[in-house]
């Protein structure tokens, strides 16, 4: 889920790196992956298309670093390109005790969420279960009104395509209205009903009314795309996107967490800086399991979702067309480039002039940040333990991050 989070402002710790498999704590290694990736250098490292190197472990380990020396505590970073993989950490998972990063690390993957919940939500379009133009009113009577709110002019795309208007609830939670370590413990182990999301949200008037091509990015979107999924389908979120999307492809590693405010072993300690300058605050544990943000994954498992969903696996080739119908995304064209918002996907432009796919998310303590191209090839997903306390150093630790996905996918053309 996007909340008001920022990013660490100290790098620590040696890189290692991850070739294929898992050297054990501690130790490293470089060269080529057991899939046969080329050596960097070798007359066949190029990328006949764009004309650059193919994307080496060398670089992977180099643009890793780079991320950690934005001010991250650590990082793990995952290339998989035609079925190849390569892993690269930097930093330490734990101040106090420095071991490394875990390759299998599991984390929050926020509004990653997303994407899966419209995945199922076209799946069902597909079905005739649910249909795009139908209404918020229609699944959910009642529950969208007042203050100007209308669930009755709202579709189920203005919802996946973040254009309903809605207000997003994240700003009446208590630890967004008082961020401070007090609060965060205060709270941690709090949990809201789907009904109590949506209502803290029509406490405030719409910022627009549903406007197919006006964008304003909302969590309370799709909290009600998930509601509309239990409707339509007789069963919680977490269920269809399991049957549907994690045990098809075999993310074994993936799941929703429910209530519970905690987060598998093995995994990084996570961090908030809560203040600029202030000390880091261990915020590993904290209760968030909705459908707007609240699974949990690996590095593994999100490649392999996000090159299924791109390659065909998920949808058809009318319904993935309708998810990357996109408006232009104005507050994320800061950091992405001609960023575009679909139905729980977006697009942004590379450094070499091609499009890619991504969406991210930010929790407590922790960011993903992932790309896919877009035949599903090459695909790239980054986890970073640390949410520093000021916005410059976030944009700082972000920027870092879209150059390893640039130059991933730039040199595997």
């Amino acid at each position: 889920m996007v909340r008001k989070l920022a990013f660490c402002a100290a790098g620590i710790g040696a890189a290692t790196l991850l070739a294929s498999g898992s050297p054990a704590s501690g130790s490293s290694a470089s060269g080529s992956s057991a899939s046969g990736s080329p050596e960097s250098g070798s007359p066949e490292s190029g990328s006949p298309e764009s004309g650059l190197p193919r994307y080496s472990l060398e670089q992977l380990q180099r643009d890793v670093d780079a991320i950690r020396d934005t001010g991250t505590t650590g990082v793990l970073a995952q290339v998989v390109h035609d079925g190849r993989s390569m892993k690269a950490r930097s930093g330490v998972a734990d101040l106090r005790t420095r071991r490394p990063v875990p390759w299998n690390s599991y984390y929050r993957v926020g509004s990653n969420t997303k994407t899966f919940i419209a995945t199922v939500m076209l799946q069902l379009v597909a079905e005739r279960k649910v249909k795009l133009t139908d209404t918020v009113e229609r699944w959910l009577p009642g529950l969208v009104k007042g203050n100007g709110n209308d669930g009755s002019k709202i579709t189920v795309r203005h919802l996946l395509r973040q254009t309903s208007g809605l207000y997003d609830y994240v700003y009446y939670l208590p630890q967004d209205v008082s961020h401070t370590p007090e609060t965060y413990r205060k709270v941690r182990f709090r949990s809201y009903s789907p009904e109590q999301l949506v209502g803290m949200a029509m406490r405030h008037a719409p910022l627009f009314p549903p406007d197919e091509r006006r964008w304003n990015y909302s969590n309370t979107n799709y909290v009600l795309a998930g509601m509309i999924v239990a409707k339509a389908t007789g069963n919680p979120w977490e269920h269809e996107v399991h049957e549907r999307v994690i045990a098809p492809l075999g993310l074994e590693h993936t799941y929703s967490p429910g209530s519970s405010a905690y987060v598998p072993q093995p995994r990084p300690v996570f961090y908030e800086r809560f203040t600029p300058g202030g000390p880091l605050v261990d915020v590993s544990i904290f209760s968030d399991g909705y459908s707007d943000g609240g699974m949990i994954s690996t590095t593994d498992d999100m490649n392999r979702f996000l090159r299924a969903l791109l390659g065909g696996r998920l949808l058809s080739p009318a319904l993935m067309a309708q998810m990357k119908d996109t408006v232009p995304a104005t507050e994320w064209q800061v950091l992405y480039k001609e960023a575009g918002y679909g139905l729980g996907l977006a697009k942004r432009r590379t450094s070499c002039g091609t499009w890619v796919w991504y969406h991210g998310g930010s929790m407590f303590g922790v960011s993903s940040v992932n790309s896919v191209s877009a035949d599903g090839r090459t695909s790239v997903e980054i986890m970073l333990p640390t949410q520093p306390g000021e916005q410059k150093a976030k944009l700082a630790q972000l920027t870092a991050a879209n150059d390893l996905t640039d130059h991933a996918l730039c040199r595997s053309r």
